[in-house]
């Protein structure tokens, strides 16, 4: 029998936000409506038509993206899209055309505003300028073609977050090659795990990187990172934390430090290798928490479009603004951030810990470098809040337009805070979307207000449904979020997957409805067509057969005052019965040690539950742990320590190198027995 959907908070939201009236008539979106009125005598009363549209007719819609902003081809396009006969699987985008992303990004060369404006915990606020930056991806590309680097190679890093970084994957993608990168947090093992499969040539390594106020050297990691990818030629070394660092010789690879080639290579003119709309132009890894690592590969072509279109029309990046996302070059936001040079942005980046020295580093930064659009996790937003950061009573960011927030639903007392507490007329851009497009599902609209606890809007061209348990479209009502019809950025392929019968990216996408990609999200799409992510809908709880988002568990529980942080899972038992337990990291009183969970601590705890939401959410059984483990990119690690709690071992529910924290597991392995004999009691009474 069909479970119900998930419960669902009921409470009419307040709007926060509503755009002014300038903002809306100078937003590249009213832009983008007036130019189909002229150029193709088109006309939406709103933005919500548009969507029916972009959603529809997807042949006229794509196209007008590219006219507006007049993408450059080296050759013409046949067709704008070409379907399968079933699937969405090996749809073909702008058949015919040849074309090169970085070519767009420097077609906003300028000498009017830099190009990157970059800050770490080593170094105080800098700027790169349009013309330095042109020179080092001209020199560092002459180096990749000297070396026999053609399109289609393999090119990846090992690079904190750091000016290079963005020059090395310009340059990659210049001579027309496959870019990838993993951060130096991660273990060598994981990054064996993404970069031997995919066979590179060349390797831009870092001899260490600053985190937390610590130097954490990676000479010894990255060379023997050497030993066991067979296919490098080269290794380009930046010496990061010690300036006279010299590689080690010896290898297969040759070393050659950066410097070097910025001067033997200082005369080689930038030129551009046009690609088949379809040519790869990164390789993405999903988390890797519960397998190996999928190999999401994305076209040149489809993130072009797309990201110009969540950029400049979806959070209004104008030319002139200054964009910064916290991030690490191994999640994709980093290559989200990079993509808002499209846009004509001067990048802003931030290499080392967003809490060093303090919570405040990062709101420093929005202040000193006069950044326009600044994003963060939504972990990020919910420590400052819960910390006390507080900056309304100072006018600190005068020149800030938008907060951003990805990475984990943000629940509306983040949505409060950022009002209250940050800046009472910003534009919150809450985005959700992922890896697997490399750009959002749903996002921010210039021209909707926003409301407490719930994203504008579905981004245009993306056809997001809510599924019922029976597959229908549902509104008001959480279901399973779907995307109806192909868009250019879904992955062409995943490398090494059987390109005939596509099975693994089959398994990610399309098992549970054929021809329709299911994304693992709980969501609820709302009568005003706002959306609420409710969280992955493999980690739902159940509970009497309602389904439950963990959002909605977090949201309450982590206003408790005591609560630090939690996690929620849900166990099947034996007759259809679940068992529900909650595990909490509890805060410490002033001039106190940590608080111990006792009675006086979780009646709160379920007393919040309770009101806020209802009885069932409240769970059987509350625990306290020192840590919660996160995935490197932010992600609450729930399906590990669920499988760990129902006696799955931990080696292969989850690799450790893929963890933010991975003693944080630790605890849940100690609690595994002691949850067996409570959940026996519990069965025998």
């Amino acid at each position: 029998m069909a479970s119900t959907p998930p419960s669902i908070h009921t409470d009419l939201p307040k709007p926060l936000w509503k755009p002014d009236r300038r903002l809306t008539e100078q937003s590249q979106l009213k832009r983008y409506l007036d130019w189909l009125f002229v150029k193709k005598g088109l006309y939406f009363r709103d933005y919500h038509d548009l969507w029916d549209w972009s959603t529809t007719d997807l042949e006229a819609f794509w196209e007008s993206l590219w006219q507006f902003f007049n993408v450059q081809s080296h050759s013409e396009y046949e067709d704008v899209i070409e379907k399968p006969a079933s699937g969405m699987i090996g749809t073909r985008w702008f058949t015919g055309a040849t074309l090169n992303y970085a070519e767009h990004i420097f077609r906003h060369k300028t000498s009017e505003r830099p190009a990157i404006v970059y800050q770490s915990e080593r170094q105080p606020l800098r700027s790169l300028s349009w013309l330095d930056l042109e020179k080092q991806v001209a020199a560092v590309a002459g180096f990749l073609r000297e070396n026999g680097i053609r399109s289609g190679d393999r090119v990846v890093s090992v690079l904190p977050n750091i000016p290079e970084a963005v020059v090395a994957f310009l340059a990659t993608n210049s001579v027309g090659a496959v870019w990838s990168s993993c951060s130096p947090d991660f273990g060598t093992a994981s990054i064996v795990d993404r970069f031997r499969p995919i066979e590179p040539k060349v390797l831009f390594a870092v001899d260490g990187y600053t985190y937390n106020g610590k130097a954490i050297d990676k000479t010894d990691a990255l060379t023997d990172l050497q030993k066991v990818l067979p296919t490098l030629k080269q290794v380009v070394w930046i010496p990061y934390l010690n300036p006279t660092f010299a590689p080690v010789s010896g290898f297969r690879a040759k070393s050659t430090l950066w410097e070097g080639i910025l001067l033997t290579y200082a005369d080689e003119p930038l030129t551009f290798e046009p690609v088949p709309f379809e040519h790869p132009i990164w390789i993405l890894f999903s988390s890797g928490t519960t397998g190996k690592p999928k190999a999401i590969t994305h076209s040149v072509g489809g993130c072009l479009l797309e990201h110009l279109k969540a950029l400049a029309l979806h959070q209004d990046v104008q030319p002139g603004d200054r964009y910064f996302w916290y991030s690490t070059t191994g999640w994709m936001m980093w290559n989200y951030s990079v993509a808002s040079m499209l846009a004509g942005a001067t990048l802003v980046l931030y290499d080392g810990s967003a809490g060093y020295p303090n919570l405040d580093v990062l709101w420093k930064l929005a202040e000193q470098a006069n950044i326009n659009h600044f994003g963060a996790g939504a972990a990020y937003l919910l420590a400052c809040m819960r910390a006390g950061l507080s900056f309304s009573a100072t006018s600190r960011f005068s020149s800030l337009r938008t907060i951003g927030s990805t990475g984990s639903p943000l629940p509306p007392e983040g949505f409060r805070w950022v009002y209250e507490s940050v800046k009472k007329d910003v534009w919150l851009v809450s985005l959700s979307g992922g890896t697997d497009v490399c750009s959002g599902f749903v996002g921010g609209c210039p021209l909707l207000p926003v409301y407490e606890g719930e994203i504008q809007c579905r981004l245009l061209g993306c056809k997001l449904e809510a599924f019922d348990e029976t597959g229908k479209p549902v509104r008001n009502e959480l279901g399973e979020m779907v995307i109806l019809e192909p868009m250019p950025s879904m992955p062409i392929y995943f490398w090494n997957d059987d390109q005939n019968s596509h099975q693994r990216y089959k398994a990610s996408y399309f098992e549970q409805y054929d021809g329709i990609w299911r994304h693992g999200d709980w969501i609820k799409i709302t009568d005003r067509k706002t959306v609420v992510i409710y969280g992955r809908s493999d980690a739902t709880l159940n509970r009497d057969g309602v389904r439950i988002g963990t959002s909605e568990v977090y949201s309450a529980v982590e206003s408790v005052p005591d609560v630090a942080d939690s996690l929620v899972v849900c166990l099947e038992l034996p007759g259809g019965r679940y068992f529900m337990p909650l595990f909490v990291v509890l805060k410490g009183r002033t001039d106190e040690p940590v608080t111990e969970l006792d009675e006086e601590t979780a009646r709160p705890i379920r007393q919040a539950l309770r009101t806020q939401y209802s009885p069932r959410h409240v769970p059987d059984a509350i625990f306290q742990v020192p840590d919660i483990p996160y995935t490197i990119s932010g992600k609450k690690v729930e399906m590990p320590v669920k499988k760990i709690l129902m006696g799955i071992s931990p080696e292969r529910v989850a690799s450790r190198d893929t963890l933010r924290n991975p003693a944080a597991l630790d605890a849940f392995v100690q609690l595994a027995d002691t949850l067996k004999a409570d959940v026996s009691v519990r069965l025998e009474s």
